[in-house]
């Protein structure tokens, strides 16, 4: 799959090329399969699942919560650091509980950003989804939180690709958000089957990369982190840079004037996973709110093909890069719709 970053700039869309006639999942099936073998050839070397053995480092009563500060192993002899939000005050509760993976989007502090006092503005989700009731893991990402690598500032990923030339910072973070969702799911206090992922900016395309990945992520929620290649004033954001390179052959690509694919293709690899995307058109990190509205009509056509237009729900509105109270309400009542409802009701 190439396509021509010219032709994309003049608002040429990919199809996702399944018609609408009968058999159109299965013809979605080999469309699927063409989508990820590219993007995991990108993406590059996944390290070896390990067992993650969480080792619990400290534990802390919050008001409505116990905040467990935790560390496990995962790919590459390396350790996740992350904190364990608990709803009540039983570090060890009875009850089963939904789950949430909490991304954290670009800030030096990582988890703290999402799960606790530290937290800006707009962004303590973590906090907000573990008051209503969610078992909350916020794990910090390569190069964010504890994990920054010595001597460097954060999210500078130049060490990583000197110890790990064949592999990716997404790869990296998706394997690390694998390894996540194992210690998830092997918590006895956590319904293995209602697990979902949030996250803004880089936790928001985190979460739905992870989805295409992992069919354990029952529902995602992404704020401010879809963007298209097409219309992006800066596409080498996603190739090799001074700062956090994520697939740096992105840049070779540019340099000949394609890219090997587009993102609501991504995006499409966890259909019909219910998704929630929220994109704001004054964002400034990400300004070409245009092409990302076309895309994401591409991504609703497959969703309604697949009898799953329910499924997604997708807002634009007047703001920046930011996670709005509002959209946060709308955005945790999707979740529970389809991680605790459709529970209850049965």
């Amino acid at each position: 799959m190439k396509y021509r970053l010219s032709d994309l700039n003049e608002g040429n869309v990919p199809k996702l090329a399944i018609g609408k006639e009968a058999g159109a999942a299965e013809a979605w099936g080999q469309r699927r399969a063409e989508i990820e073998a590219a993007w995991r050839e990108y993406v590059g070397e996944f390290p070896a699942p390990v067992d993650p053995q969480p080792e619990i480092l400290k534990t802390v009563r919050e008001p409505n919560h116990v905040r467990v500060h935790l560390r496990y192993a995962t790919g590459f002899g390396d350790k996740v650091t992350a904190y364990l939000l608990i709803p009540g005050d039983d570090p060890a509760p009875q009850s089963l509980f939904p789950a949430i993976l909490a991304l954290h989007p670009t800030h030096a502090s990582g988890k703290a950003d999402v799960a606790s006092s530290e937290a800006r503005a707009n962004r303590a989700y973590g906090l907000e989804l573990a008051a209503r009731g969610y078992v909350v893991l916020a794990p910090d990402t390569i190069t964010a939180g504890e994990r920054i690598y010595e001597g460097e500032e954060a999210f500078r990923t130049a060490p990583f690709y000197a110890m790990h030339p064949t592999s990716t910072a997404v790869g990296k973070m998706l394997h690390d958000h694998r390894q996540s969702l194992d210690v998830l799911s092997a918590l006895p206090f956590v319904d293995a089957t209602r697990i979902g992922a949030i996250g803004h900016s880089l936790g928001g395309y985190n979460g739905f990369f992870l989805a295409g990945f992992d069919r354990r992520v029952k529902a995602v929620v992404s704020s401010c982190g879809f963007a298209t290649f097409a219309g992006d004033p800066d596409p080498n954001r996603w190739g090799q840079r001074d700062w956090f390179s994520h697939l740096p052959r992105i840049s070779e690509c540019l340099s000949s004037g394609y890219v090997p694919f587009e993102y609501h293709e991504i995006a499409a690899l966890a259909a019909p996973t219910p998704f929630f995307n929220w994109s704001g058109m004054s964002d400034r990190i990400f300004p070409h709110w245009q092409s990302a509205a076309k895309a994401l009509a591409e991504l609703g056509e497959l969703y309604r093909v697949l009898g799953a237009e329910d499924r997604l729900e997708v807002l634009f509105g007047n703001s920046g890069h930011d996670f709005p109270p509002t959209i946060r309400k709308a955005a945790y009542a999707f979740l529970d719709r389809w991680l605790k409802d459709a529970v209850e009701e049965g």
